[in-house]
C-alpha cells in the first residue's frame, strides 16, 4: 500500500539514476534555448534563488547572422565560454556571465556551456531553470557532470575546495562539449570582463599550441611541485628542453580540435595517477595544466587575466592591480567579492565586480530558509 502511493513519482526518479549509473558517457546534457521556458516557471525559479532578472542585450548592426534558429552549438558565427555552474559559485558565475554579455559588440554570437555536477545540492535542471531566469534569451547548455569520472584520480590538497570533482572539469571538454566545437574560452567563476569577449576569442594560435593564456615567467616555477618531483632525475627532465613558465588556468582559449587529437584529457590523467602513487605536488588541479603544457602555451596579453584579486582572505590583504590594462578582473585566491562586499569588509577592487551582481541582497533572510547550500547563509 505504501509502496503504490509513491510508485507514479518512483519511476522516473529511479529511472534518472539508473541512465546516470549506467551511462557510459562523462555527462548528460540539458539542452535550453531562449524562450525556452514559461513565464511563471523562470518567475518562481528566480524568486527561490534571489536574483534579478539580466537587462536583455542584442547584437549590433554589424554582427554577424545565425545559421540556425533555435542557435545551436554547431553555428559556425558563434563564440564558446565553458563555465563551471554549482551552488556555491553560483553568484560569482551569473557576475560573470553578465560581465561578457555587457561587454561583447555581438552578445547573441556568445554561447555559453555550463558544466554541473550530477550531485550538486542544487540539481542540474534547477540550475538551468536559473540561468533561464536570469538571462531569458541566452544561448546555452548544461552539461551534468560524472564526478565519478575523476573522484578516483583527485588526491588530497592543501585546501580541500581545490579537492572538489568539478574543479577538473576542464579537462574533459573536449569531451563533453559537441565534437564541432574546435574551439573555446574556459572561464572561471570569479571574474568579470571589462572588455569584448570577442577580442580574446580571435586570439591567434600558433602552430602546435593547445591552449593560450597570459604566462607569468617572473613567478617561482619550481614552488608548484615537491622536493620528491625535482629530486627524482626522470620526473625533473619532463620539461625538458622547454621553458616552462607559470598560468592560470582559469583563464584558456582551448583548442579542442587539437586537444582531442592529441590526446590530451588521458596525458593530463596519466599525471594525476602518478602524484597519487608519489604525491609530486600539494595543488589541486593546476599542476597537471603545468606538466603537460608549460613552456608550450600560446602567450596572450596580461590584461587578459589581472589574477590573485582574491588575496589570502585574512585582513589587510587586499591586492593592487597589476601594471598595465585590464580587460578581465579575477578574484583568484581565497577571498571573494560578494562574501566581502556581504560582510561589509569589501577591499578596493571588490566594488569593479558589484556592477555585474544579480543577486539581490534584500531577500538574502528569506533564503536563508531554503537550505540549498551553505553559499547562501
Amino acid at each position: 500500500m505504501v509502496l503504490s502511493r509513491f510508485w507514479p513519482g518512483l519511476i522516473p526518479a529511479v529511472g534518472f539514476i539508473l541512465l546516470l549509473l549506467y551511462s557510459p558517457s562523462i555527462c548528460l546534457a540539458i539542452r535550453s534555448f531562449p524562450n525556452g521556458g514559461s513565464a511563471s516557471s523562470s518567475s518562481d525559479t528566480n524568486a527561490l534563488f534571489g536574483f534579478s532578472e539580466a537587462p536583455e542585450y542584442r547584437n549590433g548592426v554589424d554582427c554577424p547572422a545565425m545559421t540556425s534558429d533555435p542557435v545551436t552549438s554547431c553555428d559556425p558565427s558563434l563564440v564558446h565560454v565553458a563555465m563551471t555552474l554549482d551552488s556555491e559559485y553560483l553568484r560569482g558565475s551569473m557576475a560573470a556571465v553578465h560581465s561578457v554579455l555587457r561587454h561583447a559588440s555581438c552578445p547573441e554570437q556568445v554561447f555559453f556551456h555550463f558544466i554541473a555536477a550530477e550531485f550538486d545540492s542544487a540539481s542540474p535542471r534547477v540550475l538551468t531553470r536559473l540561468v533561464r531566469s536570469i538571462f531569458p534569451s541566452l544561448n546555452f547548455k548544461v552539461y551534468i557532470f560524472r564526478e565519478d569520472t575523476v573522484i578516483n584520480l583527485i588526491s588530497s590538497s592543501i585546501r580541500s575546495a581545490l579537492e572538489n570533482p568539478l574543479n577538473y572539469a576542464r579537462n574533459y571538454l573536449g569531451d563533453i562539449l559537441d565534437p564541432c566545437v574546435k574551439r573555446v574560452i574556459y572561464l572561471d567563476s570569479d571574474l568579470v570582463l571589462v572588455d569584448d569577449v570577442v577580442k580574446l576569442w580571435e586570439v591567434k594560435m600558433s602552430a602546435g599550441k593547445i591552449i593560450g593564456a597570459p604566462e607569468y615567467c617572473h613567478a617561482n616555477f619550481t614552488k608548484y611541485f615537491t622536493d620528491h618531483f625535482w629530486s627524482d632525475p626522470v620526473l625533473s627532465r619532463v620539461f625538458g628542453s622547454r621553458s616552462p613558465c607559470y598560468f592560470n588556468t582559469g583563464v584558456m582559449v582551448m583548442d579542442l580540435g587539437k586537444w582531442r587529437e592529441g590526446h590530451f584529457r588521458q596525458k593530463i590523467e596519466n599525471w594525476m595517477e602518478l602524484q597519487r602513487k608519489k604525491r609530486i605536488y600539494d595543488l589541486g588541479s593546476l599542476p597537471p595544466f603545468l606538466l603537460v603544457f608549460g613552456g608550450n602555451v600560446e602567450p596572450i596579453d596580461h590584461r587578459w587575466n589581472q589574477h590573485g584579486l582574491g588575496g589570502d582572505n585574512v585582513a589587510g590583504s587586499c591586492r593592487a592591480l597589476h601594471p598595465g590594462p585590464v580587460s578581465l578582473l579575477h578574484w583568484s585566491g581565497k577571498g571573494k567579492p560578494w562574501v566581502r562586499l556581504d560582510e561589509n569588509r569589501p577591499c578596493p577592487l571588490d566594488y569593479l565586480w558589484e556592477p555585474y551582481d544579480l543577486y539581490k541582497r534584500k531577500v538574502k533572510a528569506q533564503n536563508n530558509q531554503i537550505g540549498f547550500s551553505n553559499y547562501f547563509f
